[in-house]
């Protein structure tokens, strides 16, 4: 069974020094944790080649998604973050190219200026066959359903590829007031990983729903890994507010029909088992969220056989799935 993921993520020395220069949203800090669990995040990281290659065997993947690491560029200021996400998409892309059957891409974008993220996105799909974009919910105090963003929807809609939303730490006030008064790093974690960077995803696919964004482009897909960042098994509480809105359907429908999910390394048999009773076969992908969640992947391979499922089921979320929405076939014509 071939094994596409997803969410499997790299950064540069450079980004690195540019984010410990510069305030960010995610905290520099996390990976220093990271580090401390004996995860060897840095190195992990920074590697495109034999050491990525080996984790994937080990864990029995056939196929990364590249993602820059968050918070990437988004939390950059607009003159460092464009030369930047260009420069890193051109390192991804030479990393496709040497092993084009191990590696696809999704791009990461300036946020900072809407306008070029999205010819950032345009370059990335039409010149070098990336599979979509990952980016951030919130870009500053920006959330993404902020209508100078919607250049980025657009653009991805009309090049027919997805949107991955990836979580990040919520802002500082929301830290303060929510997620602090613990020892420092249990304020940290719980601000994010554990608790608080779910929140803020599933806020801003939210949001996307509620500016009426797929109403624009009813084909438009997006992408959630910790199974759906809470959202899905919130379903019937949100549907509360579809009669308030002047949406084109039910928020339950968009949640159905456009929005995709994945595990992140979440390996649970009952998230899965209740992902396909929320969303059903067909908006279930793979994802390791390598190497924040388990370095070398153990268990990953492991988790889909083991999946009481059907056959049929097993390959629309190891693979089929993938080569669908991501259009595979066609980004490498």
């Amino acid at each position: 069974m071939k094994i596409i993921s997803l969410e499997e993520h790299w950064w540069s020395k450079e980004l690195y020094a540019t984010l410990q220069a510069n305030p960010a949203d995610q905290p520099i800090e996390l990976f220093s944790l990271a580090r401390y669990a004996g995860l060897n995040i840095e190195e992990r990281l920074e590697d495109l080649g034999e050491l990525r290659l080996a984790a994937m065997d080990a864990m029995g993947v056939d196929m990364q998604v590249l993602s820059v690491g968050p918070p990437a560029t988004q939390s950059l200021p607009a003159r460092k973050a464009k030369p930047l996400a260009r420069d890193l998409n051109d390192q991804a892309f030479a990393a496709v190219q040497a092993h084009p059957d191990r590696f696809t891409a999704f791009a990461t974008l300036p946020t900072a200026d809407p306008d070029a993220a999205a010819a950032e996105l345009e370059r990335s799909v039409t010149q070098l066959g990336f599979a979509g974009a990952l980016i951030n919910g919130r870009t500053g105090d920006r959330m993404l359903d902020a209508p100078e963003f919607d250049v980025i929807f657009a653009t991805a809609a009309r090049l027919d590829v997805p949107i991955y939303l990836h979580p990040q730490i919520p802002p500082q006030a929301v830290r303060d007031a929510y997620y602090s008064g613990f020892d420092p790093s249990i304020d940290l974690v719980l601000a994010a990983g554990a608790w608080g960077w779910h929140m803020d995803a599933g806020i801003a696919e939210l949001r996307i729903i509620l500016r009426g964004t797929f109403d624009r482009y009813p084909d438009l897909k997006l992408i959630l890994g910790h199974w759906g960042e809470m959202l899905p098994y919130w379903i019937e509480r949100v549907d509360t507010m579809s009669p308030m809105t002047h949406l084109q359907r039910r928020i339950s429908e968009y949640l159905r029909e456009n929005l995709y999910v994945t595990p992140s390394g979440m390996f649970h048999q009952n998230l899965l088992q209740r992902s396909l009773d929320l969303l059903g076969p067909d908006h279930i992908l793979f994802s390791v969220d390598y190497p924040f969640q388990n370095p070398i992947g153990l268990g990953a391979r492991q988790f889909l056989e083991e999946a009481e499922i059907s056959s049929q089921d097993k390959h629309l979320v190891a693979h089929q799935n993938a080569e669908r929405i991501l259009r595979l076939d066609r980004l490498r014509s």
